[in-house]
């Protein structure tokens, strides 16, 4: 027989037929073959086989209204728990309401086809078909402000520090009410994993900030530590003879915020550096709309962010984050053992002075 052509070595789809009682790692080995199953089994065997060693700092970018929808502390909480997700960027209201459950507050499932003129006269919030509480916002804007006129805030920070201090006085309420892990915000605490806002006004969390401004009171949150920080981090993976992953989910800016790490590093300090060298993006946004949430990994070649030899190692996946994130995350805890935690929060400081040193020879160089 004459020899078969290159393109014809994949794997042949000729599946075990699915049966009761399979695990979520052999559906997905078994039967995820084509089209976005085949890109989410690709993004799941890139997560475990290459992203999770142990050299690899893995960043992890959050938007849409993950945190209402349960995937917070179905998904993101065990893969922080693991040491599967070193740092995290996300927006500022899945911080928000992720802290909502943390006081006690809860959401619930409802319908996206109820009469909102209704629900507002009857006190209902809603989220496509989540329902919950306007009281739930107003308690909840009761906690952030209460804390946030405590001694530890009255100062100019950045969001990760913001986030840890949440995260403390919310892990404080845990062990008095002799609970555990109610929310992202302690876990990340506990965890020592920093969490970043790209749009620190862009949230209750943000707004409650400002109210406290206007009676001069509060943080002053300092975007461009926020810059330099997450730089640093990425940088310190590289140089230190490691690399970096990013797992983003949605697009956004948190997706931009954690992506332009790499040219912070190159373009603007003018220090050394390739790229990310892991890419894996949940999303369902196009690319021909020129958006930044559907822009593919070869357009981020071309601006810096990853690294050209490693485009092979990325992978995007068309799907729904609240149906794609859970199934990686058990993915990865069935095949991977627990990495040790990097504890990155506690590190951010060794960083960033890492990275100022060397843009400073740098800068001495040129005069």
């Amino acid at each position: 027989m004459p020899e078969k052509s290159r393109y014809l070595r994949g794997q042949k789809i000729y599946p075990t037929p699915l049966t009761a009682g399979m695990t979520v790692d052999q559906m997905v080995d078994q039967a995820f073959l084509a089209y976005n199953a085949g890109r989410l089994q690709g993004a799941c065997r890139l997560f475990v086989e290459k992203m999770l060693e142990p050299d690899v700092t893995v960043g992890m970018s959050l938007s849409g209204a993950m945190t209402p929808a349960g995937v917070g502390r179905s998904a993101i909480m065990p893969l922080v728990q693991s040491g599967f997700v070193d740092w995290i960027i996300s927006t500022g209201a899945n911080l928000y309401h992720d802290a909502h459950a943390g006081l006690g507050l809860y959401m619930h499932r409802g319908s996206h086809e109820l009469d909102d003129t209704l629900l507002r006269k009857e006190g209902v919030v809603r989220i496509y078909d989540i329902l919950f509480d306007y009281e739930v916002l107003l308690s909840t804007d009761a906690f952030f402000r209460r804390i946030l006129e405590e001694p530890p805030f009255q100062k100019t920070m950045g969001t990760a520090e913001l986030h840890h201090l949440f995260g403390k006085y919310l892990a404080a309420r845990e062990d008095e009410l002799k609970v555990k892990d109610t929310c992202l915000l302690t876990v990340a605490y506990r965890a020592g994993v920093p969490l970043y806002t790209s749009s620190p006004g862009d949230s209750s969390i943000g707004m409650n900030v400002a109210e406290l401004a206007l009676r001069e009171k509060g943080p002053r949150i300092d975007v461009s530590l926020d810059v330099n920080e997450t730089a640093a981090i990425v940088y310190d993976a590289k140089t230190s003879g490691g690399k970096s992953g990013v797992l983003i989910v949605g697009g956004g800016s948190p997706k931009n915020f954690l992506l332009q790490t790499e040219p912070q590093i190159q373009e603007v300090l003018g220090l050394s550096e390739k790229g990310h060298d892991y890419f894996i993006q949940i999303t369902d946004a196009r690319a021909d709309t020129g958006g930044l949430s559907g822009a593919t990994p070869g357009e981020a070649v071309s601006w810096g962010k990853i690294d050209p030899d490693k485009l092979p190692d990325s992978v995007v996946a068309y799907l729904d984050s609240t149906i794609a994130l859970p199934i990686l995350t058990v993915y990865a805890l069935t095949k991977h053992q627990p990495r040790a935690l990097r504890r990155v929060y506690d590190q951010k400081d060794r960083m960033l002075k890492g990275m100022r040193d060397a843009f400073t020879r740098k800068a001495r160089k040129k005069g």
